[in-house]
């Protein structure tokens, strides 16, 4: 066995170990039935401190870095359990931390750190623009010492449950700035005062249970106070947010996999068909042998990404093909999970189906891997830029 590249940090594991064993598979089946918010299950992490894993002590937090968030992240997908229900709040502290305002940091930081604020929405998509994010139409107008927003955001999960967002929208029109990515700006909003005073949230069924929405802005007014660092600069803000959510999102489909590859392998042994175990055909080996391999290539390259995130390095390639590698892994080792449970899989009290569904939003968001391969082909193999 190779060893495991987190090694050192197996008390965070153990500890969100302990916390998941709470939450087992019915807890999971009875909110995926009623396509109910798992909300026991974030007050447990939150009470346990790993919600705010990554926010300075001075501030109420554990001060840790991404590398030790894409661990938590990791340990709650492989024991079961689901962490789209609270993973933004770590990739939105990047943006927070590295351009907010002292005033903003010590206002908000301390409630999300004990778990009274949760900053879980993060409204950047939109139905027209999809992942082209400069073309987005959201608008935020200066009027002396606010801002009136307009427009509308789609695939912002959470934001039923959030009490605060972080909003990109163009303060700029795209005809008067140099660069397309100029004129965009960050803005922190506060949920609780503007749900029903100019913002409308509808919510959106989907395959799997994942509370995500629309949001709707109708000359919403926010404080000058709300915006992020500079008015403009909101583009190169958010995307040292999108590497650390590619990242942690890949720290997922590790936690995934890994699961898959152990419920698969538990029932390989077990299930006796013509006398003897499945587990002794090749048939059966391969796939999870093969899907076991894949995963181990795939988390060298997320932890290598979360790594030179934590050094100051920008790790856009690496953590784009974290992201597409691990999504491909945990995929995999989920159809060699169905393949070795056979009818069972289907049933719903094996897991199998809700862990396969979930699973499969991850060649989809956050960013597809078609727009992984043409990001690489253009930055790294010089070839022309594609869309």
């Amino acid at each position: 066995m190779i060893e495991d590249p987190t090694a050192h940090y197996a008390d965070i594991r153990e500890g969100v170990a302990q916390v998941c064993a709470r939450f087992p598979g019915e807890y999971w089946r009875d909110l995926d039935a009623r396509r109910a918010y798992p909300l026991d299950f974030v007050a447990a992490l939150a009470e346990a401190g790993y919600l705010s894993a990554m926010i300075p002590e001075e501030y109420g937090g554990s001060g840790l870095d991404l590398t030790a968030a894409a661990v938590i992240l990791e340990e709650i997908h492989r024991s079961g359990c689901n962490a789209g229900a609270c993973h933004a709040q770590m990739y939105t502290m990047g943006t927070v931390l590295r351009h907010g305002s002292e005033e903003q940091k010590r206002t908000y930081l301390p409630g999300i750190a004990e778990g009274t604020l949760k900053l879980q929405a993060f409204g950047v998509t939109e139905p027209t623009s999809g992942t082209d994010t400069l073309s987005l139409k959201t608008t935020a107008k200066r009027d002396g010492d606010r801002y009136i927003v307009n427009g509308q955001k789609i695939w912002t999960s959470r934001a039923e449950y959030s009490d605060l967002m972080l909003l990109l929208a163009r303060t700029t029109p795209r005809d008067q700035v140099a660069k397309r990515t100029d004129g965009l700006s960050v803005f922190l909003l506060d949920l609780r005062e503007l749900v029903g005073n100019g913002i409308t949230i509808q919510p959106i069924r989907t395959m799997i249970n994942h509370a995500t929405t629309e949001v709707f802005f109708d000359n919403v007014e926010i404080p000058a106070s709300a915006l992020i660092g500079e008015e403009g600069k909101g583009f190169r803000y958010i995307l040292s947010g999108m590497n650390a959510e590619r990242i942690l999102i890949a720290a997922e489909c590790i936690g995934d996999a890994k699961w898959f590859l152990k419920k698969g392998s538990d029932y390989a042994r077990e299930r006796v068909v013509f006398g003897n175990p499945i587990g002794k055909n090749q048939g059966i080996q391969f796939p999870l042998a093969k899907a076991y391999a894949h995963m181990l290539a795939a988390e060298a390259i997320v932890y290598r990404a979360a790594a030179m995130y934590d050094g100051g390095k920008d790790p856009g390639v690496e953590a784009n093909s974290a992201k597409m590698l691990a999504a491909d892994a945990s995929w995999e080792a989920a159809e060699a999970c169905m393949q070795t449970h056979g009818g069972f899989a289907f049933a719903e009290e094996y897991d199998v189906e809700r862990k396969f569904r979930e699973t499969r939003l991850y060649q989809i968001a956050p960013i597809s891997t078609n727009l992984v391969l043409a990001f690489i082909a253009e930055r790294v193999l010089g070839l022309p830029k594609s869309y």
